[in-house]
């Protein structure tokens, strides 16, 4: 990609929301997009909110934490802290100590939130008044010509912001709906009612999906106008040639497993659920018996319960032998399960706005068999790289892995069709050039 001169005179600060110790697709998406935007000639800082950001490629972040999670939380639930002197307010931003302090966090349930984000939602009117103050210091000292913020709910500094900078502000939207659901419906009402006010001071809203775009602004009761589409995308480059597919059709089909693959977080809205529902139905179709399931993910602790009734369902099943956890993925562990499975599902509870792991699975020659809801059939109509069942039906599910277990030459077919699509469209580069795009307009 040719540089533009005009770009490197534009700095870009792209604040982005660390998620403890967790893989976080919205923290790959960021790095990702910041790298690219960085190879497109802009001057981007990436800088963490809350916690250092935690991703599987190389992490551009600057080693520098804004509204640092320890400080955030402390104010929220301990007066004191909101008058301590700065020294304190440093050492509690320590990137080093957060990272050692959520090393092996076992998360939060979004539940207990409520509170600590109407406050960070009030910015100057909240319990982290000084953050915010801290904040705009900061960022005076960068002298940014654009932000970019990776979510709204870190957004409740904007009018302070706006006040003291007045710089151009784009806000990506990437689930924030979801971490609003998980709340207790009163603060849920206010944190809504607070990005309504905040929206305002937003120049522009980067969506990834048409079916999020139309939904998130009817959610928020956002003017659709201000949102654009900037297609997901990553960098393909790893991806290529990781995953074989056997020559020898009718041996893989009569003598190999059939592996399908799921990549996310273990938890409800990720539809581990329908998962195991739907295998535990095509295990009973006759011809199925040499399925495998492969799962890997990242698990709170919230969810042990949730995670312990799915593998006594298997188990239940007499399955115990046909499936198998490994755990929260590097990049290479990852890397090893695209190139071992034939499929990869994940089958969302809830309306998927992004679906980072499906780009991930197509870029590496892996179809996928997704529910038809969020942003999803867009994906597929997009690529060609699987297929779409019904949401929430294991029946449907089953159906759908059994043809691809018997149609290999289809399945083959899918998987080459959305590997070619994926690296010529949904690159890396091809992100950062739309989202410049959004940025070049916000300029002017």
């Amino acid at each position: 990609m040719t540089m533009s001169n005009s770009n490197a005179q534009t700095k870009v600060i792209y604040l982005t929301a660390g998620a403890g110790g967790m893989f976080c697709g919205s923290c790959m998406h960021d790095n990702a997009l910041a790298t690219a935007l960085k190879g497109a000639g802009w001057d981007v800082q990436l800088v963490s909110t809350y916690t250092p950001i935690r991703t599987d490629e190389v992490d551009v972040s600057v080693d520098h934490v804004l509204f640092g999670g320890l400080n955030v939380y402390l104010q929220q639930k301990i007066p004191l802290f909101r008058y301590l002197p700065s020294v304190f307010d440093r050492f509690l931003d320590s990137p080093k100590l957060i990272r050692r302090l959520t090393a092996n966090a076992a998360g939060t349930d979004p539940k207990t939130l409520g509170a600590l984000a109407v406050s960070m939602l009030k910015g100057t009117d909240g319990n982290q008044r000084k953050e915010v103050r801290r904040m705009c210091q900061w960022l005076r000292l960068a002298k940014p010509d654009v932000l970019i913020f990776s979510n709204v709910l870190i957004g409740g500094c904007l009018p302070e912001i706006k006040k003291q900078l007045d710089v151009p502000v784009l806000v990506t939207l990437q689930g924030d709906d979801v971490f609003l659901d998980s709340l207790l419906p009163k603060f849920k009402q206010q944190c809504v009612d607070l990005i309504g006010k905040i929206a305002d001071r937003v120049d522009e809203f980067i969506v990834h999906s048409n079916f999020y775009a139309d939904y998130i602004s009817n959610y928020l009761k956002i003017d659709r106008a201000k949102f654009h589409v900037t297609p997901l995308g990553l960098d393909v480059r790893p991806f290529w040639g990781c995953h074989e597919v056997q020559n020898d059709v009718a041996q893989q089909e009569e003598n190999a497993p059939f592996n399908i693959g799921y990549l996310a977080r273990l938890a409800p809205e990720k539809g581990l659920h329908h998962l195991v529902d739907g295998f535990i139905r095509l295990k009973q179709r006759p011809g199925c018996e040499r399925a495998r399931l492969m799962i890997a993910g990242w698990q709170s602790d919230q969810w042990n319960d949730y995670t312990e009734q799915q593998w006594k369902k298997l188990a239940d099943a007499g399955l115990d032998g046909d499936w198998e956890n490994l755990g929260s993925p590097d990049r290479q562990s990852k890397m090893a399960l695209l190139k071992d499975i034939d499929v990869l599902s994940v089958p969302t509870e809830f309306l998927e706005p992004k679906g980072l792991y499906a780009l991930e699975a197509m870029a590496a020659g892996v179809p996928v068999v997704l529910p038809a809801h969020g942003a999803f059939p867009e994906m597929i109509d997009a690529t060609g790289g699987g297929v779409l069942v019904a949401p929430k039906s294991a029946q449907s599910w089953a159906g759908a892995m059994e043809d691809m277990m018997k149609r290999p030459d289809h399945r083959r077919s899918l998987g080459q069709r959305g590997q070619q699509s994926v690296h010529l469209n949904r690159n890396s580069g091809s992100m950062a050039a739309s989202t410049s795009a959004v940025i070049r307009k916000v300029l002017q």
